[in-house]
């Protein structure tokens, strides 16, 4: 009987907000009873106004897209939400805690639903990217019976039909099932009110935001409009973190464009350049200097979906600057913290090391110097190829053929040099060299790519040079148009292996997985 009167009390409470109840206006919104939340608090939080007629709360999960309740854009209660443009246009307005102050946060079209079958639950992405709000972080672990969780939304309380400003409360968790997770009001006067439909819950982990759920359906006990009779403030949210994967390939998809912009490529940098959520694993940053000098980082994605790499692109610096100079790029670890920064070989022959690289760019550069510069350093490299674990070398290949290696330059900057090969040894003919993790020995292995197609993996390379090589690609093969290349952990998540990743002369971005001592097993296209 329980579960009859909760599933009346959503058709006729919280989904009733979502398809248009007549007491709303044309700027519907939709709160949760509790506390107004101070300016800029919980500023991924998002208000939906549905063609006029329909309100419903969201959150922001990444730069253009949010995440809600499918059932806000159903037509009738219980019906199936088609994936696509919305039929009703629709705005969210997010990183607005006041939403008289026009000042603050933004305003976006969603333009595509991708709703997920299970549960209710859709990702709406938006016309173009919120990069003024923090996304909300996705909960990886299950919610606990007992665990306060905290749930924000614009609508009713109890004595405003459309308030004009978010609020809060605090929540407990009673039972979590397959897709669902069941809450109870902890706060005085907690409750989910009419239009309340997708609004988030999350926990605050170490002022962390993880999103848990998201809001369904609710009994509205206290909620204005609401018989006084009803008294229980329970709600049921559809679980977020069981399906944090899915979310995550759904934005991950769009990151990188078409093969037309990568045609433009001019070099790119693998690396751990910025951190993920807690208790994830996250593949590989990918920096990126496009040929008129504009530079993007492609934040590695936590999901193992081989076909989306990315996350997330956040462009460093416009069209025309300084990384018009750089002549070869390549990432490594330089410090004992755990992320890594990059190496810069500069047209005027000066190499800058930075120990740090994020999303606003490179940070504490300390230029490289040896006697004569660096003018004859055509192909560079960084990778572990001496026995410290924690800082890694440079590797050079000069314009006459001989190679050097530089050891822990992050300590030691350009002082410590071994030739490794001599000159005019024949490897003039190499036109891309990348350090990786590939045959899981001490050191880093060596991947040469040569101008006949030729392409080599020296295993194991360490101060006493090179100990064999394995040849993945003939001479003759395709990969004489291979225009770009770098190796990371791009498809796979802790193995501890790399991939190689190569950017072809038409602009298509393949991804080699699983490279080893017998050569490739395969390859994915990631933008084609």
């Amino acid at each position: 009987m329980s579960a009859i009167r909760l599933r009346a009390a959503w058709l006729a409470g919280a989904l009733a907000s979502a398809t248009a109840a007549s007491l709303l206006t044309a700027a519907p919104a939709n709160a949760v009873v509790g506390e107004k939340a101070k300016d800029g608090s919980y500023a991924f939080t998002a208000k939906l106004d549905i063609g006029g007629e329909r309100g419903c709360s969201a959150a922001l999960v990444e730069q253009q897209w949010v995440l809600a309740a499918a059932s806000c854009f159903a037509d009738t209660p219980g019906a199936k939400v088609a994936p696509g443009a919305p039929k009703l246009r629709t705005m969210a307005t997010i990183g607005r805690t006041d939403l008289t102050r026009g000042d603050q946060g933004s305003v976006a079209s969603v333009v595509e639903l991708v709703p997920r079958e299970d549960r209710d639950l859709v990702m709406a992405k938006l016309d173009r990217p919120i990069t003024n709000v923090s996304p909300a972080n996705l909960a990886f672990t299950r919610p606990l019976p007992g665990e306060d969780l905290w749930i924000t939304g614009y609508g009713r309380t109890k004595d405003e039909w459309v308030p004009d400003r978010l609020h809060s409360a605090k929540f407990a968790v009673e039972a979590v099932k397959d897709t669902t997770v069941t809450l109870s009001g902890k706060s005085d006067g907690a409750a989910v009110c009419q239009g309340d439909t997708g609004g988030p819950a999350f926990r605050i982990v170490g002022g962390r935001y993880e999103l848990v759920g998201v809001n369904s359906r609710s009994w509205q006990g206290g909620c204005l409009g609401v018989d006084d009779k009803e008294k229980r403030t329970g709600a049921v949210d559809a679980r977020v973190d069981d399906v944090a994967g899915w979310i995550q390939a759904v934005y991950s998809r769009d990151v990188l464009g078409g093969t037309g912009r990568w045609k433009s490529v001019k070099h790119m940098a693998s690396g751990n350049f910025t951190s993920g959520p807690l208790g994830s694993k996250r593949r590989s940053d990918l920096f990126v200097v496009w040929e008129d000098g504009s530079s993007s980082l492609f934040q590695g994605a936590d999901h193992n979906d081989p076909k989306y790499p990315f996350s997330a692109e956040y462009k460093i610096t416009d069209k025309g600057s300084f990384w018009k100079s750089a002549v070869a790029i390549t990432g490594g670890r330089f410090t004992d913290s755990g992320t890594d920064g990059i190496v810069v070989r500069w047209d005027n022959g000066r190499m800058s090391l930075y120990n740090h690289f994020d999303e606003n760019g490179p940070h504490n550069e300390k230029e490289l110097f040896t006697q004569g510069g660096w003018q004859a350093a055509r192909l560079i490299t960084v990778g572990r190829y001496t026995d410290n674990p924690l800082r890694d070398d440079l590797l050079v290949l000069w314009d006459n053929g001989a190679t050097s290696l530089f050891s822990d330059i992050g300590a030691n900057g350009a002082d410590r040099a071994k030739q490794l090969m001599g000159p005019n040894s024949g490897w003039q003919a190499a036109t891309q060299i990348s350090s990786g993790e590939i045959t899981g020995k001490k050191t880093a292995d060596l991947v040469i790519v040569w101008s006949d197609g030729d392409t080599t993996v020296f295993p194991g390379v360490d101060a006493d040079g090179y100990h064999g090589r394995t040849r993945i690609k003939d001479p003759g093969s395709a990969w004489k148009f291979a225009r770009v290349v770098t190796t990371g952990s791009f498809t796979a998540v802790g193995n501890g292996l790399n991939d190689i990743l190569v950017r072809w002369e038409d602009g298509v971005l393949s991804c080699y997985p699983g490279v080893d001592a017998n050569g490739l097993h395969g390859a994915v296209d990631l933008n084609a």
